[in-house]
């Protein structure tokens, strides 16, 4: 870190293009971190300082600072980006406005479509201003304190378009991205209910039985003691025996069943007296427990926080309690002015949950830039209507404007709204490709979203998807590693891998899913007369193959795409590697697995595994390599290997292939062709976890997709006239795919959106 000091001004360059900004009228700056900044250690940065009659100039690589050494004013302290910026300004003045690229905010609680969202250090302008002046200070303890001498403290970051580097760097100033255990990425099953420990055990067979694979139980509020002479309800430490008369045993079979546990937890009205823990509480911070008086939640208070932690939940986590479900809703003020409490709370209880060596979790609600440290976030209720839908998407990709990766959303929809099993099945495919899915639902009889609560088909539907999450858990871990190690959020806005095309930027809902995938979410009923329902998507330039089906796109367009109820539009960029489980348990790693290799380019993915839950843990890394040009793939285990299963089996399915002889490790070996989806289809069983792997499949070449029989396909999927089928099919066999047959369907349709939808498969694929 190179400082320039003045008499009232400091200006500290953290990087060449990150510069804190400080003006204190007695010259008394502070060097303690704050609950935004927790890293004083930067390298030092090349400036070149010139001084004027008027100021001083500083430059850096990348940024051309002017300051006239007097407060902070417009036209006093200013920042330009060197480079080229057309397009956005690239120059800020002290109390510009920024035009971000949105952040993220406290919670959707109520939200029905969109709100507004807070600024995050991504910007159009190319730079964008944390303002830190108000925040608290933290002592060498990680305790929290005002700050004594008010100042000016900001934090400007000029980045351009180098979105990723931009993140990487505030990572860098407020602290890493913790890894997640790898249970956390199963689906979590939640609702607000007044269950029994039979009637929730029951519930879970259930879904065992249907082969639904759950990882995590939240328990709502009413796992505690509601009704009580002291407290509103809302908050309780103490089982309701009448519901569940043994915990221990309670929790244990959740335990047993492979799954993890959080309990709901309203800490505001403090420890009452029909607490089980009250007593011990009362004596620890010196209140006479005859009184009978709450003993006050009292989060800045050190006393208070001890016995909280130490009576109230340690023994609750004995019985078998895993983490913790913050539901604060009691606003932003605290006993410590410019403290939020419920930031304190995250902190306090994820710091509290490290002590086991284990890594930490906590559900609970955005606080601020610097909230990343404490994951997962709980987004809260919202309404049950598309247009919440609509707004998720986006919502979730902005955050990681903000270095806010981890959003767990109310999936389905929380309270109100209607019920249409066909916005619960979008929902929950949108669910399934987003940071954390937890199932969710208001009390109400007629809101719950087990699958069988639907009608047959949806059940079915829903099902299905619920299961790919699970297979998804090899990838999703991968990609939490890489969001812990450097600094890359899961989900991404797609202005992060294209930043220079303005197509990157009209797509909001549409992001990338990790570094292969790419999600272009339905948040809208399908079309009556066709059954099918549509989204507008922009590929960039190059091959793109839906996972499922292995459709072949064309980049470089705007495209609508469609899809039935079974279907979501989730496309591999070509090269892509995707490992999925065949085995039901998330937190560990699998005996069996898919490796789906998508066609048309060179690419490299290292599959990551460790054991899961420890702070420390060794890593196991298997190196997948994709020599398209001369058609090899390749895997290399390394690491510590004994974390992964002595013998393996790799389902390998070469999507977008030709269909070629293939050889392992030099023998041929038994293939399938399947047409349907362009996969040329092998097995290597029995690997052993040491054991390198060279597949050759000389000659292989990208797959001409059938677009005829897949227009056939689609014509037999809509829901509209025979008779109309019948002239668009007599068309399509007789005539190439040209500027005339595109011509001719949008003379010939007759039905809503059917040329539409019959353009997509005719003409997904160029020649």
């Amino acid at each position: 870190m190179t400082v320039i000091t003045g008499k009232h001004y400091r200006i500290s360059f953290l990087t060449s293009r990150l510069v804190r900004l400080e003006y204190q009228e007695d010259g008394c700056f502070e060097d303690r971190g704050t609950t935004f900044a927790r890293n004083r250690e930067f390298p030092e940065v090349k400036v070149t300082r010139r001084e004027n009659s008027w100021g001083i100039e500083l430059d850096t690589e990348h940024l051309h600072l002017v300051y006239n050494e007097k407060p902070f004013s417009s036209s006093g302290l200013s920042v330009k980006l060197k480079g080229n910026y057309e397009g956005y300004d690239g120059i800020w003045h002290y109390g510009d406005a920024v035009r971000s690229l949105g952040g993220t905010a406290r919670t959707l609680d109520g939200a029905d479509g969109e709100i507004p969202v807070d600024t995050g250090v991504v910007s159009e302008s190319g730079f964008s201003v944390i303002d830190d002046s108000k925040s608290v200070l933290l002592d060498p303890e990680g305790n929290f304190m005002p700050r004594e001498h008010p100042e000016t403290d900001l934090y400007f970051f000029g980045y351009g378009h180098a979105y990723l580097e931009c993140l990487r760097d505030y990572y860098a100033l407020t602290g890493e991205v913790p890894m997640v255990p790898r249970f956390a990425l199963g689906n979590w099953w939640s609702r607000y209910h007044v269950y029994t420990e039979e009637s929730y055990l029951r519930l879970m067979d259930r879904f065992q039985q249907a082969g639904i694979p759950l990882s995590v139980a939240v328990i709502d509020m009413d796992w505690h003691i509601v009704a009580n002479p002291y407290t509103n309800g809302w908050t309780g430490y103490t089982w309701n025996r009448e519901l569940f008369p043994d915990p221990e045993r309670f929790l244990k079979a959740l335990h047993d069943r492979g799954m993890r546990t959080t309990l709901n937890l309203h800490p505001a009205d403090g420890v009452a007296p029909h607490e089980d823990a009250y007593e011990a509480v009362c004596r620890a911070v010196g209140q006479n427990p005859e009184e009978k008086q709450n003993v006050d939640f009292n989060p800045t208070d050190e006393v208070y926080l001890k016995a909280y932690f130490g009576l109230v939940h340690h023994p609750l986590e004995e019985q078998g309690v895993d983490f913790w479900w913050i539901d604060w809703q009691q606003g932003g003020v605290c006993a410590m002015e410019g403290l939020d409490p419920l930031g304190l709370l995250n902190e306090k209880h994820y710091k509290d949950s490290l002590r086991k060596g284990k890594r930490g979790l906590i559900l609970s609600r955005y606080a601020g830039p610097g909230s990343h440290r404490c994951p997962v976030g709980f987004s809260g209720d919202t309404v049950t209507t598309w247009e919440s839908l609509a707004f998720q998407p986006r919502f979730t990709a902005m955050a990681s404007n903000i270095g806010y990766p981890w959003w767990s959303h109310d999936i389905g929809g929380h309270m109100r709204g209607i019920r249409s099993d066909e916005l619960s099945v979008r929902w929950l495919q949108y669910g399934v490709f987003s940071p954390i899915l937890r199932l969710h639902s208001t009390k109400s009889e007629f809101m719950s979203k087990e699958p069988w609560s639907f009608g047959r088909e949806t059940e079915r539907i829903m099902t299905e998807w619920l299961r790919f999450r699970h297979r998804l858990v090899p990838y999703l871990y991968t990609a939490a590693e890489r969001t812990h190690r450097l600094g890359e959020p899961l989900v991404q806005p797609m202005y992060y891998g294209w930043p220079e095309e303005r197509e990157a930027y009209r797509v909001p809902n549409q992001y990338l899913f990790g570094t292969e995938l790419m999600v272009c979410p339905i948040t809208e009923p399908a079309r009556p007369e066709l059954g099918l329902a549509s989204t507008e998507a922009w590929l960039p330039e190059g091959r793109w193959f839906d996972i499922f089906s292995g459709q072949i796109y064309t980049g470089n367009r705007v495209i609508t795409l469609w899809r039935g109820p079974e279907g979501y539009p989730v496309l591999a960029k070509a090269g892509a590697i995707l490992p999925l489980s065949d085995e039901a348990q998330a937190d560990r790693n699998p005996a069996a697995l898919t490796l789906r290799v998508f066609a048309g380019a060179d690419n490299t993915y290292t599959l990551y595994e460790d054991d899961g839950e420890s702070l420390d843990s060794p890593a196991a890394r298997t190196r997948i390599t994709l020599d398209w040009q001369n058609g090899m793939l390749c895997l290399e285990p390394e690491g510590e290997l004994s974390l992964i299963p002595e013998k393996r089996t790799w389902q390998v399915e070469c999507i977008g292939f030709t269909d070629v002889p293939v050889t392992v490790n030099g023998s041929p070996t038994e293939t399938t062709y399947d047409p349907d989806r362009n996969a040329l289809c092998f097995l290597l069983e029995a690997v052993a976890r040491d054991q390198q792997i060279t597949v050759s499949f000389p000659g292989a070449e990208t797959a001409k997709d059938d677009w005829l029989e897949r227009t056939r396909r689609r014509l037999q999927q809509t829901q509209s006239s025979n008779d109309e089928k019948h002239v668009l099919w007599d068309l399509l066999a007789k005539q190439k795919r040209s500027a005339a047959l595109l011509g001719s369907l949008q003379n010939l349709c007759t039905t809503p959106g059917m040329a539409g939808c019959l353009t997509e498969t005719v003409f997904a694929q160029d020649e």
